[in-house]
Order: structure tokens, then C-alpha cells, then sequence
């Protein structure tokens, strides 16, 4: 990180702050020019009393050695930071994926002592710092005002996560820890967060594949354990940790107690249908949620089916995540009841789920009742004309206007006219920026007379940038037209093809 230096003007403006370094190096320049201004006056006397020029020498020699010692710490934390490619900040040491080496870490502990208002530090993605940690949370005690400790996917040890979770007590500011992609921590979990105490200030808490054991999950979720210490938590990241699923069964006692989360992600984690029925339990008491993610939970579909009604009360959310979740119609149906409740949602995503092309006409019919619906991903979904057509009423009344991203990629069933409908409506879209109809990678076609209609549209679509409809093959006169478009536009739109011939 760096910051911008201003020089202060005369009538006192305030200046902003420097990183560490800067300070140090300006306080030792500083010292260096009163000390030159000492020697100039001590030689002028000594000239006076003494002609010859050896007092001179030893009386500065004297005055110099001090000042050498003293820009020493200030030297080496920007000489060290320099070498990794980084800047030095007041507040944040950034090392992530540095391929910091064993002697790396040696010396960054050697100087933490001269930072002592660390709020952030990032040694995420360097492998040498597993089997090392100790050394480092040893001198948590010099940077105890620390807010953010990631330490992602560095290979810890068992006794890493010991050492961590011993060192935690010395940093009781803490706001953000991720421990992501390191699989020791997965059964040794408490070992960790159990050091923190009742009203912990911890917002951020990132355990993506972990390795957790249903041990871990119990830890975390049930009531009485880790969630009633955090109450301040708001983003929770347990996914890809397919062993917590069957631990689920209290989540609801659990989760009461995290009435400020504003994120959840249990992504990957082999939820089945009844964790829905006990999720659906909890959000009556996450009020605040912001961000979902149940994606590619394959043992989820049907889990939807009886209408959950708590995912209504979710009138804060925004993005709700449910792509590769082996929807069934039944889901479907439920989802187009909900959905339509949840009036700020920016992101729907519900790719990949092959079971609502014949039952999500209703569904995509109802999204104009999100008026604030930025992002639709329905890619894979073996869609019908049917679908696109109740899309195309929506988009032509007027709905869907902030719709910047629509991916409708890897729906290779839609036929010619079906297309041709969508892009007579689609410059409506006038916000949009991303569009992605490709088809699949096993799939080539020929480019119908739609694809003109794509085209007359795109010139109305003043953000458009992105349009992928990889292996579309274009006969050559279409091509000229499109090559004509991208000369005649002023700014240019990479049409993602790869299918001409």
C-alpha cells in the first residue's frame, strides 16, 4: 500500500498521515540536519580554539554514530519490503504470495518490534510459513492493536494452529481471521477459537476448506459454543467442508445468536434437504443478512419443496446463491413464491440446476418484482422457448432496467426463434455491460437470422463490453457486419466467438 505525500500549505491545513517508514526516515533526515548544524557550529568553535584540524574529525565522528544506529530499524523494514516488491504502509503489512522463504519469516519477525500500530497483516499463499508460525505468534504481544490476521493456505501444522490459538488472547482487537485452504485446522478447530472471550470483537471468520471434521461444525454452530462469543460476527465462510453438513441439526438454536451476520456461505458442504428445513428455522433471526450461498450442494434438491417461509423474511438480501444445487420442479415452484419477496436482491444465481427448463417459466415471469436485480445467471439450465419468451415479456414492459450481467450460456435446446425474441428485446437492457449466450463446449450451431437483431441491439446498449457466444459459427457475411460494427463503435465490445468460418 502507499499513499499520497502533499506538502502542507501555510495556513495549516492537515496533512495526511505517512506509512511508518516514512516517518522514521523523515525524523531521522531530521536529526541528520540538526546534527549538521551541531558539527557546523561545534567545528567553528573548535577552529577558534584549536588550529588543528584532528579535534575536528574525533567531534564528528562522535556526533555521526548515533544517528547511523538510529535509522537502522527504519532502513531495514523498507530495504526488506523493497526486496518482496511491496510498500511500506502505517498500518498494513501485505505479503501475500510473496514465496516468502524460512529466512523471510526470520527476519519479518525481527520487525514486527518496530511496528507497533500493525492493524493488518496478510501472510496468506506462502507455503514456508507452515512449521514457522510459532515464531511469529510468539511476538503477537508487539502488535497487539492487529485487526486482520490472514493467514490463507499456508500450509500450517498441527502445531501451527496450537501456536495460533495460544497467541490469539495477545491480540484482543482482532476484527478478521482467515485461515482458508489449511486442512490441519480441521479437526483442531477449538484448539483455536476457543481462546476467544465472551464479546469478541471478530466480524470476519473465513474456514473455507478446512478439512473441518463434524466435531468442528458442532464447535462453531451449536448453542453454547463459538457463535454466542462473536457477537459482532458478520461474515461466516464455511464452505467446502463436506463433513460439517450432518452437524447442522442445531443450527438454528446456533445462528440465533448471530443476529448481526450479514454474510453466510456454506458452499460445498453436503447439505441435504433437511439442512434447508433447519436453515429455513434460522432465518428468522438473520435479519441482516446480506449474502447466501447454498451453491453445489447436490443432496439439496427437494429441500425447497414445502414452501420455506423464513427465506421470505429475508428482506435485506441481496444475493442469493443456489447455482448447482440439483433443483427440482417442486424447488422451482417454492422458489417462485419467495423470490419475488426479496425486492433487494442484486444477484440471483441459479445455473446448472437441469430441472427448471420445464418448470422456471413462472419463475423468470416474476423477476420484475426485483427492481433492483443487477446480475442473473441461468446458465445450464436446459432452458425452453417457453422460458425465454415469459424473459423476453418481462424485459420488453420495462422490468429488469439495472440488469448489468445475464448469463444464459450452455443452453443449447433454445431454438432459433426462441433467440431471435430475446434479442428483439434485449437493447432494452440499458445498463447491461456482460452478456453470455455460448454454448457448450461438446456444441456447435450456425448463427441464425437473430443474430442481426443482436447486433441492430447492441448499438442501442450504450455500457455493453462483453458478449460471449463461444463456438456460434458465423457465416462470412455476418462476420463483415460484425467487424463493421466494432469500427464504427468508439469504444469496443470483444465479442467472445471463436466459432468463425
Amino acid at each position: 500500500m502507499s499513499q499520497t505525500r502533499k506538502k502542507g500549505s501555510s495556513d495549516g491545513e492537515t496533512k495526511p498521515r505517512t506509512s511508518f517508514v516514512s516517518k522514521f526516515l523523515r525524523g531521522s533526515k531530521l536529526r541528520s540536519s540538526k546534527a549538521e548544524s551541531r558539527n557546523e557550529s561545534n567545528d567553528l568553535k573548535t577552529a577558534d580554539s584549536q588550529p588543528s584540524d584532528e579535534p575536528q574529525k574525533i567531534a564528528t565522528l562522535d556526533t555521526a554514530t548515533p544517528l547511523t544506529s538510529e535509522m537502522e530499524p527504519g532502513c531495514r523494514v523498507e530495504q526488506f519490503l523493497q526486496k518482496l516488491g511491496k510498500k511500506a504502509a502505517d498500518t498494513c503489512l501485505d505479503l501475500n504470495n510473496c514465496g516468502l522463504t524460512t529466512a523471510d519469516v526470520r527476519e519479518m519477525v525481527a520487525l514486527l518490534p518496530f511496528l507497533p500500530d500493525l492493524e493488518t497483516l496478510d501472510i496468506s499463499w506462502n507455503d514456508f510459513v507452515g512449521g514457522t508460525l510459532h515464531s511469529i505468534t510468539e511476538q503477537m504481544h508487539l502488535v497487539s492493536k492487529l485487526k486482520s490476521l490472514r493467514l490463507g493456505s499456508c500450509r500450517l501444522t498441527t502445531d501451527d494452529v496450537r501456536a495460533l490459538g495460544a497467541a490469539l488472547k495477545a491480540i484482543p482487537d482482532l476484527e478478521e481471521l482467515t485461515l482458508s485452504w489449511n486442512c490441519k485446522v480441521g479437526g483442531n478447530l477449538p484448539l483455536i477459537l476457543q481462546k476467544f472471550q465472551a464479546g469478541s470483537k471478530i466480524r470476519t471468520l473465513e474456514l473455507v476448506d478446512c478439512a473441518l471434521t463434524s466435531e468442528d461444525g458442532a464447535f462453531v454452530l451449536e448453542p453454547g459454543q463459538l457463535l454466542p462469543m462473536l457477537p459482532s460476527l458478520e461474515v461466516l465462510d464455511l464452505s467446502i467442508n463436506r463433513n460439517i453438513g450432518g452437524s447442522l441439526n442445531s443450527i438454528a438454536q446456533g445462528l440465533k445468536s448471530a443476529s448481526n451476520l450479514k454474510v453466510l456461505k456454506l458452499q460445498s458442504c453436503r447439505l441435504s434437504q433437511k439442512s434447508v428445513k433447519l436453515l429455513d428455522a434460522a432465518f428468522g433471526y438473520l435479519s441482516e443478512l446480506r449474502k447466501l450461498d447454498l451453491s453445489c450442494n447436490k443432496e439439496l434438491g427437494g429441500g425447497f419443496e414445502d414452501s420455506p417461509a423464513q427465506v421470505a423474511t429475508l428482506e435485506h438480501l441481496e444475493v442469493l446463491d443456489l447455482h448447482q444445487c440439483s433443483l427440482t420442479a417442486g424447488d422451482v415452484v417454492s422458489l417462485t413464491q419467495v423470490i419475488p419477496l426479496l425486492s433487494s436482491l442484486h444477484g440471483l444465481d441459479l445455473s446448472a440446476n437441469k430441472e427448471m427448463g420445464s418448470s422456471s417459466e413462472n419463475l423468470l415471469s416474476r423477476l420484475r418484482f426485483l427492481p433492483a436485480l443487477r446480475s442473473l445467471l441461468i446458465s445450464s439450465c436446459a432452458l425452453q422457448r417457453e422460458t425465454f419468451t415469459a424473459l423476453a415479456s418481462v424485459i420488453h414492459t420495462g422490468h429488469l432496467t439495472r440488469l448489468r450481467k445475464l448469463d444464459l450460456s450452455y443452453n443449447d435446446s433454445i431454438c432459433d426463434a426462441g433467440w431471435a425474441i430475446f434479442c428483439q428485446n434485449v437493447w432494452l437492457l440499458k445498463e447491461l455491460t456482460e452478456l453470455d449466450i455460448s454454448l457448450r463446449p461438446s456444441t456447435f450451431r450456425d448463427c441464425g437470422q437473430w443474430f442481426r437483431h443482436l447486433l441492430c441491439a447492441v448499438t442501442r446498449l450504450p455500457e455493453i463490453t462483453e458478449i460471449g457466444m463461444k463456438r456460434w459459427i458465423l457465416p462470412p457475411s455476418l462476420e463483415e457486419e460484425l467487424k463493421s460494427l466494432d469500427q464504427d463503435r468508439s469504444s469496443s465490445i470483444h465479442f467472445d466467438h471463436g466459432g468463425c468460418q
